[in-house]
């Protein structure tokens, strides 16, 4: 690692390791940042297992190859499926969001009962549920593949998407887990649903967004990688450098992307995957 500003590379399948990005930004202002949304092959909530860490892994060794110095799985279907695939094939250090979103359930619920929602991948996965697990407490993972979709159209605070919300929450609360007291934002579209979705949630409920906790666990192994000197802080800059890739058109990227972001997008480069 340099003792300056480290780079840091982000991987999603798209749009939604944006809202991982945000939050970084925050935290970990003195990075510079390298975002690769495999955009022409989304979505990979459908694809097998193989298909899946063989895309993360080229595009893993594409973000090394400019220079990341530490990985970003800012995709929940990546991680699930295949983060012990890309760490194995990386040759630096590699943080994926389930580990950090199940750690920060554990760290709110007080009755034990933990409910994720996710795309059907992530679900069937159940790599949420088997970190809980591991923790000691009890989950119940429902996928919820309408709201994907919902987000990219735009209607983060429609009608339609909170009686969509509604009907999963209703019956991810039902029976066993009426009094589960943490809800894990386990798909990082969701982030942008966070208002509508305190609205629709039981009132007792925390939403643990895995996009924020994974933002919290890269500052953390920053700063065992990092250690930070006087020197250093003195030399804060006013922006951190960003650039985008995109494996599908740069222009919607642009489009979308800004919503997720919160910021304009400028610098997005058109890569060819080859399959």
């Amino acid at each position: 690692m340099h003792a300056r500003h480290p780079t840091i590379g982000v991987f999603d399948s798209g749009f939604g390791g944006l809202t991982v990005l945000k939050v970084l930004l925050e935290l970990v202002p003195d990075a510079d940042y390298l975002y690769f949304g495999d955009t022409a092959r989304l979505p990979y909530g459908s694809k097998s297992v193989e298909t899946v860490a063989r895309y993360a892994v080229e595009a893993a060794h594409y973000l090394e190859g400019h220079g990341a110095e530490l990985l970003v799985i800012a995709c929940n279907t990546a991680t699930a499926l295949a983060l012990e695939r890309i760490t194995a094939a990386a040759h630096v250090p590699v943080v994926g969001v389930v580990e950090p979103g199940a750690e920060a359930a554990a760290s709110v619920s007080k009755n034990r009962k933990v409910v994720v929602l996710g795309t059907e991948a992530t679900v069937s996965s159940h790599a949420y549920r088997k970190a809980l697990e591991a923790r000691g407490l009890d989950a119940r993972e429902k996928a919820c593949p309408l709201l994907v979709p919902l987000v990219e159209e735009g209607w983060v605070e429609h009608s339609v998407t909170e009686q969509v919300a509604r009907i999963y929450l209703d019956e991810a609360f039902a029976d066993g887990f009426r009094d589960a007291d943490a809800l894990v934002l386990g798909c990082t579209h969701y982030p942008l649903l966070k208002p509508l979705l305190h609205r629709v949630a039981p009132s007792h409920v925390s939403i643990v967004d895995s996009a924020e906790s994974t933002a919290r666990a890269v500052a953390e192994q920053l700063r065992s990688l990092l250690p930070a000197s006087p020197a250093i802080r003195e030399e804060r800059r006013a922006r951190p450098r960003l650039k985008f890739f995109a494996t599908d058109s740069v222009e919607k990227f642009r489009r979308l992307g800004e919503r997720f972001l919160g910021r304009a997008i400028e610098d997005v480069r058109h890569v060819d995957l080859k399959e």
